[in-house]
This record gives C-alpha cells, sequence and structure tokens, in this order.
C-alpha cells in the first residue's frame, strides 16, 4: 500500500470513529486545515514535473475529495444522532391550552341584526334595503306624508343641501325601502327592511342616528290576524321565552290604518325587568317594543297596486332597543361611543355567537 493509500485509510477510519461534532471538526482542520495534511500534499504539486503530476495529482484529488465527502456524512449522521436522542429525551404536551390570542368582537347592533334576520328567514321573510339618502316623495309622500300633514312634524330630519328634483333627506325610517320594494316587484311580498335612519334627537335612549328593522306583507286576504300571529311568534323566538304576552293598543300611523302600539308583558325580578308574563300580573307592567298596523289603501294605491286586491301589514321596531332589552344595557348613546371597555363586556365572540333556535317553527 502506497503512503497515499494508507493516508486515506488512516483518515477515513478516523472520520467514521468521530464521535462528536467537535472531534470532526478537528478531523477536518487536520486533514483539510491550512497546515493540514491533504493541503499539504496538494501544495507539493507546484515541484512536480510534469508527469509526475499527471500521475500523483489526480489521486491526490481525490483523497481530497473523499475526506471531503466522509466529514459531510459523518457530520449529517452525527447531528441526525443528536436530534433523534433530543426528541426521545424531550416532551411536548399537545393538551396544554394556548395563549390567548386578542380578537375582535361582534358589535351587539351586529349581533341583533343576525338574529333578527334569522328569525324571518324562519318565517320566510326576505331582506330589503334601500339608500339611506331618499327623496321627499318615497321617504313621506308615498307613505302618505303629504308637504303638508302634521306627521311631519314628528320627523325632525337632515336635509341635503343643493339642487335635487326633489328634496333629498337623511331617511328618518326604513319605510322608504317598502315604497321601493311595492313599486319594483309585484305581490305577494314578505320583506323585512333593516337599516340606519336618522332624526335630530339625543338622550338616553335616543340618537340623531339608530337601526330600525320594519316589516312588511302584501298578499290576498290579510289580516290582523296573521299580524299579530307574526309579531309573536317573532317576539318569542328573538327573547326566547315562550310566555311572551302582547298588548295591542290603538295608535296612529299615517301609513298604516289601523295602527296598533305593540307593548310585551315584562315582570321585575331583583329589580330587573324581565321580559315575560302578562303585564297585568302582579308586579309586571307593559312595555311598547313595536309599532305597527295594516298598510293604508292610499300607500297601496301610490305604489300602483289595487287596494281592493291587495292587503298586508307593516311594523317596525328600533334595533338598537331590542338589544337594550335582551341584553341588559341601559344607555343607547353607548352603542355609538367606541368604548371599547363597553365592547369587550357587551361584545360577542365572532366563533361564539348565541343561536336561537333550529327554526322558528321548530
Amino acid at each position: 500500500m502506497t503512503d497515499l493509500d494508507q493516508l486515506k485509510a488512516d483518515l477515513l477510519a478516523a472520520i467514521d470513529a468521530a464521535t462528536g461534532v467537535d472531534a470532526l471538526e478537528a478531523l477536518r482542520v487536520h486533514a483539510l486545515g491550512k497546515q493540514g495534511a491533504v493541503t499539504g500534499l496538494l501544495k507539493t504539486l507546484g515541484g512536480m514535473s510534469p508527469e509526475e503530476r499527471q500521475e500523483t495529482g489526480p489521486r491526490i484529488h481525490g483523497l481530497r475529495e473523499a475526506v471531503t465527502e466522509a466529514i459531510a456524512a459523518r457530520k449529517a449522521a452525527l447531528e441526525g444522532a443528536a436530534l433523534e436522542a433530543k426528541l426521545a429525551s424531550e416532551t411536548l404536551d399537545m393538551t396544554l391550552p394556548v395563549d390567548g390570542v386578542a380578537a375582535g368582537t361582534v358589535h351587539p347592533i351586529s349581533q341583533v341584526m343576525d338574529e333578527l334576520a334569522e328569525i324571518f328567514a324562519d318565517m320566510g321573510f326576505a331582506v330589503a334595503t334601500g339608500p339611506e339618502i331618499e327623496d321627499d316623495w318615497h321617504n313621506f309622500t308615498a307613505l302618505n306624508i303629504p308637504e303638508t300633514h302634521p306627521a311631519r312634524a314628528m320627523h325632525d330630519t337632515f336635509y341635503l343641501a343643493g339642487e335635487h328634483e326633489r328634496p333629498m333627506v337623511l331617511r328618518t325610517h326604513t319605510s322608504p325601502v317598502q315604497i321601493r320594494t311595492m313599486t319594483s316587484q309585484q305581490p305577494p311580498i314578505r320583506i323585512i327592511a333593516p337599516g340606519r335612519v336618522y332624526r335630530s334627537d339625543s338622550d338616553a335612549t335616543h340618537t340623531p342616528m339608530f337601526h330600525q328593522i320594519e316589516g312588511l306583507v302584501i298578499d290576498k286576504g290579510i289580516t290582523l290576524g296573521h299580524l299579530k300571529w307574526t309579531l309573536e311568534t317573532f317576539l318569542k323566538a328573538y327573547f326566547e321565552r315562550d310566555d311572551i304576552v302582547l298588548r295591542l293598543r290603538p295608535s296612529y300611523f299615517p301609513f298604516t290604518e289601523p295602527s296598533a302600539e305593540v307593548d310585551v308583558g315584562f315582570t321585575w325580578i331583583n329589580g330587573k325587568r324581565v321580559i315575560g308574563g302578562s303585564g297585568d300580573a302582579e308586579g309586571g307592567g307593559w312595555m311598547e317594543v313595536l309599532g305597527s298596523g295594516m298598510v293604508h289603501r292610499r300607500v297601496i294605491e301610490a305604489c300602483g297596486l289595487d287596494p281592493d286586491e291587495w292587503q298586508g301589514f307593516a311594523f317596525g321596531t328600533g334595533v338598537d332597543r331590542l338589544a337594550m332589552l335582551k341584553y341588559g344595557m341601559d344607555d343607547l348613546r353607548a352603542f355609538f361611543d367606541g368604548d371599547l371597555r363597553w365592547l369587550k363586556h357587551y361584545g360577542f365572540a365572532a366563533l361564539d355567537v348565541p343561536t336561537l333556535s333550529g327554526g322558528v317553527g321548530a
């Protein structure tokens, strides 16, 4: 065996016997470092004759490649063995809870909007929308509130400056959506119209901007009985109680005739008002929650329908007020303050929102 063959055998045996990365690194420096054995042989090539270099050069380069590959392979083996040993000695408990991640919450208004849409969808109602900037005809005139009608004084409104074909106003109710629906599609009609409305009013239970939801049914043979059943079914599903008792009081709205305010019974429990039961019971009372009535003939006619063929009912309520009643909030203005403490207290987790039912008719 020549000296090169012996050196190669010795180096490869030492590399294979290395028991750690540090020992392997020492071997690499011994063989391939600036003063290494293989490096020294490479330096001798310059002093050889062409014939010697042609014969010996490939053998020395082959030795360097063999040592380099052996070191890389042994290093990979040692690192793999160290990782396996570490994995075998360490454990990770996958059942431990993770740290809480900050997340946003669903605003109570958005939550109640979703609840109402779910309830009325179960009863076959579609959701209809309309513009928040309305013209005078849709917001007032078509709803049997002509320009000189005293009922307009009930709606302190925000009018838009500028020249328009008709006076433009921030809508004071979502009732214009009823007009737009009746003029754009043929009955039978069964819709709800949720959205923002605007009136010049502000106190603990009123804000200049708030949310309403209105319902409209247009069909043949519609009566007050259909209206009462719809409202009773809706309120039972929303408050999740079967003992909801309604009281309909005669009232006045320009766009319905006859009209009725809808009261719901409640009782006082530990100083809190709890919806449910008859308001005439001991310790009980009545609270207005809705306005409703049969759609006025003039409104049906204004939409191009024959009131002798088509009848209907309509109702409306404040979404913010419903949220206050169900979730125990006492100041409507807090809904729009943007206080993170309030939102964290009353907000709903996006993946943990209350579910109402498997369907109103379930």
